[in-house]
């Protein structure tokens, strides 16, 4: 009973930290208000909530990444791939060799293999810590296109190489040779079954819809399940169930390209997933300040391990491991940009040649936080090596992690609004173009379907039928009619097509309220039934939400 008390406040902390975040005076990171809630369950409940490490990693894991791979904007991925695969390689096995050897050097006591182990989990970056922090001073498109793009492939990078780390702890022994092949088949396989067990769901999940109907509970529940599935199987088959569920996730993204799938059911989905995540980021986030105050104690007492007997040498750690991170990614952000630039130039190329200012260099630095697939990572370290010993610091391998968390969240929720306030980049027009190019032709499309589907109903009709018939007609086209007609002047000015579009939007955001609010008093006194109430309103809402995109 005490377990689901826990669990239940836990989720109560989560619904709270969102309304916090908006109520405080001042400004906070929404992961540090969590962990300051998690903090405060441990002490009214006098302890932390022990899970066991592989199924915290089970639970959490898969669906996170596999949101990750499937909202991450592919256009931004491959335009900027160099960049974002020199962070999510070079960047983490740079971090497990350089933080690895200066933390054994630091340590001692730390045989070198769990000091790989702790710089691998501390490697990958979390984009939902950086967005949270970022709110109130917005980091600019492409910047954080290249943050997601990294944060998605270092999550697999540094779990894979954390994996290795601790197997070699756990049989005392490492082979190069034998590692590459492993992560070869770590890797593909992994791959390969993430794509498969996509496609294969949602062939089959097609095939029912199309002989028995569609089930939207069903369909949502299987939805849920896909990263789980795609994670045990690479398990299974010792392939990995990180990139599994990684690329599960940027399959689904190819597989809603086929259009087959129900606007509602996309509008429901979209709002199940958006729970999930905000409830898993959030639990993960209370679970590391419910368990803060144990993990501190814990490490307190494997101080003497290290020959330091005063527990403030762990703030000495803790500021030390910081300090490396934060000088090693700053060194691979400038050798990289570097090496980025002379590329440009040879390749002729005076555009990509351009100077980038060194804030956005110390920008790219500091937003590398680290959040929940550190913690999630680190809480499954063994209890015991095979020979039944102690897996060696273990307490202080998740202290660091947990420390790491939280000064790198709070090093950039002072540094990173200060950095991009008033920090101007080129601006973005291919975006807005292509917006408008899509909408163009999407609404051309939708005036011909129109003009098709009038003329097949008019046929044959009576003449009061024909002229319903395309008095509904012409108010549909006039719906398709503005899209076309908007900014297509070359003179156009920007800023009066802007604020058109702000007063439509807010016009019919009040003409949408005032039907809800007309629909809600005629069901309040009975003179509608809840269920044509029930079913207004959601066209109401499917209205709003397609209004707001």
């Amino acid at each position: 009973m005490h377990t689901i008390e826990v669990v239940l406040a836990m989720l109560v902390a989560v619904v709270a930290s969102g309304y916090l975040v908006r109520i405080l005076p001042f400004s906070l990171p929404l992961p540090l208000v969590q962990i300051g809630l998690g903090a405060l369950i441990a002490g009214v409940f006098n302890r932390g909530h022990a899970l066991e490490p592989d199924m915290f990693f089970l639970l959490f894991l898969p669906p996170l990444l596999f949101l990750d791979g499937w909202r991450i904007p592919k256009q931004g991925l491959f335009r900027d791939k160099g960049a974002i695969l020199e962070l999510a390689f070079g960047l983490v096995v740079f971090t497990v060799v350089g933080a690895g050897l200066l933390i054994h050097w630091m340590i001692p006591a730390m045989p070198l293999a769990v000091a790989f182990a702790l710089a691998a989990i501390i490697s990958p970056t979390d984009p939902v810590a950086v967005g949270a922090i970022a709110s109130r001073a917005p980091i600019p498109k492409r910047l954080m296109h290249i943050l997601e793009g990294e944060s998605l492939l270092n999550d697999a990078s540094g779990l894979v190489c954390f994996r290795f780390a601790v197997a070699a702890v756990m049989t005392g022994s490492f082979s190069l040779a034998d590692a590459s092949l492993t992560f070869l088949w770590v890797a593909f396989a992994g791959l390969a079954i993430g794509v498969a067990v996509t496609w294969g769901v949602s062939t089959f999940q097609r095939w029912l819809w199309h002989g028995f109907g569609e089930e939207p509970g069903a369909a949502l529940l299987v939805n849920l399940l896909i990263p789980f599935a795609a994670y045990l199987m690479a398990e299974e088959l010792h392939a990995s169930g990180i990139l599994a569920a990684v690329a599960a996730g940027i399959t689904m993204s190819y597989v809603e390209l086929t259009g087959r799938i129900s606007g509602s059911m996309r509008v429901q989905r979209a709002a199940v997933w958006n729970t999930v995540q905000f409830s898993f980021n959030g639990i993960i986030f209370v679970l590391l300040g419910e368990q803060l105050p144990g993990i501190v104690e814990r490490a307190i007492d494997t101080m003497q391990e290290t020959g330091r007997h005063s527990p403030w040498w762990l703030l000495v750690y803790v500021l030390a491991v910081n300090a490396m991170l934060v000088v090693l990614r700053l060194i691979w952000v400038w050798l990289s940009l570097r090496w980025n630039l002379l590329r440009a130039r040879m390749r002729g190329d005076q555009g990509g040649a351009a100077v980038t200012s060194w804030r956005v260099v110390l920008a790219m630095s500091v937003a590398g936080v680290r959040g929940a697939i550190t913690l999630a990572g680190v809480l499954t370290l063994p209890l015991m090596i095979p020979g039944g010993e102690p897996f060696p610091a273990r307490d202080l391998v998740i202290f660091l992690a947990a420390a790491v968390i939280l000064v790198s969240l709070i090093a950039a929720s002072l540094l990173l609004p200060r950095l991009l306030k008033g920090l101007e980049l080129p601006p973005d027009e291919g975006g807005r173009r292509e917006e408008d190019r899509a909408r163009r032709a999407s609404s051309r499309a939708a005036l011909a379907a129109v003009e098709k589907a009038r003329q097949q109903l008019v046929d044959g009709q009576t003449t009061t039928n024909v002229q319903l018939y395309n008095d509904a007609a012409a108010r549909v086209s006039l719906l398709y009619q503005r899209n076309l007609e908007r900014g297509q002047g070359p003179d156009e000015d920007p800023d009066k097509v802007k604020r058109m579009e702000q007063a439509y939007r807010s016009l019919r955001s009040a003409g949408l309220n005032a039907e809800r609010e007309e629909l809600f008093r005629l069901t309040r006194h009975g003179q509608i039934s809840d269920e044509v109430s029930r079913k207004l309103i959601r066209n109401l809402d499917l209205l709003e939400s397609r209004q707001r995109d």
